[in-house]
This record gives structure tokens, sequence and C-alpha cells, in this order.
């Protein structure tokens, strides 16, 4: 597991809530946001491959 990977799952292990954006193919923006309003706190871009199956495959979570 990656690092934006395992980044990503302990946001929302605390509750918080993320988007995803993709900005160009093979690359995600994942922007985390707070669980109580949405608010945007933080953002960052990966490549990694674990990190973008995880966000294009919500349902298989």
């Amino acid at each position: 597991m990656t690092d934006d990977l395992e980044r990503l799952l302990r946001w929302e292990a605390a509750g918080a809530t993320w988007e995803a954006i993709w900005p160009r193919a093979g690359e995600v923006t994942v922007v985390l946001c707070t669980c109580d309003s949405g608010e945007e706190v933080d953002r960052y871009t990966s490549t990694a491959a674990d990190l973008i199956d995880y966000v294009q495959h919500p349902a298989e979570r």
C-alpha cells in the first residue's frame, strides 16, 4: 500500500470526507474535506496506481 492511499484511508477512518479530481490521465488529485461542513482542508496529487484504483471503484470498498 502506498503512502498516498494510506493517507486517504486514515482520513476516511477519522470520519472526514474527500473528493477526487482528475487533472489528467493516470493522475488524481484528492481533496480532503472536513466531516462537518465539507470545507477543503488539504489536497494532494498522486500517480499511485492503488490510490487511483481505490477512488475509481467506490462501490467495491
